[in-house]
């Protein structure tokens, strides 16, 4: 257990930055899953997974490639991949190299779902993150993937 007599405790910005972080991590994925809902019948994490998995190389990522990436614990992965899978959108296959890993791979009706989301997608994302940071250094705010690339 941490020594708390020797932690500097949270300056008032920090502390803004922290309690702002955590209202955008819970608010930003029901609001771009909402938008998606409505227009596409894809939810948020399915479209990222699909997203994704066209961007791999040769198309066939190990299951736990895009769970870090979506920073899903690989069981929630696997429900996602799942989903998809029951509408044919993606396969899952052994790893040749790994009897124990599973290959998830975007099919061409999973392509033919991802073309159409993306602009949904992207409008949601623009609505709801970039037209509120205007003036905001966004460059400078990608330093924030350190936080995910954890100890």
């Amino acid at each position: 257990m941490a020594d708390t007599t020797a932690i500097k405790p949270l300056d008032q910005d920090e502390e803004a930055f922290l309690r702002a972080l955590g209202r955008v991590m819970a608010y930003l994925p029901r609001v771009v899953d909402a938008d998606m809902a409505r227009e596409r019948p894809i939810t948020g994490s399915e479209y990222t997974v699909l997203v994704h998995l066209s961007e791999a190389p040769e198309n066939p990522m190990r299951m736990s490639d895009p769970a870090r990436v979506r920073g899903l614990s690989l069981s929630g992965l696997t429900r996602v991949v799942k989903r998809l899978e029951a509408r044919s959108l993606v396969l899952r296959e052994k790893c040749p190299d790994d009897g124990r890993a599973w290959l998830a791979v975007l099919t061409d009706a999973g392509w033919e779902r991802l073309k159409p989301a993306w602009p949904t997608n992207l409008a949601s994302v623009r609505r709801h993150v970039f037209s509120r940071l205007e003036g905001c250094d966004v460059a400078a705010a990608r330093d924030l993937e350190r936080i995910a690339a954890g100890d």
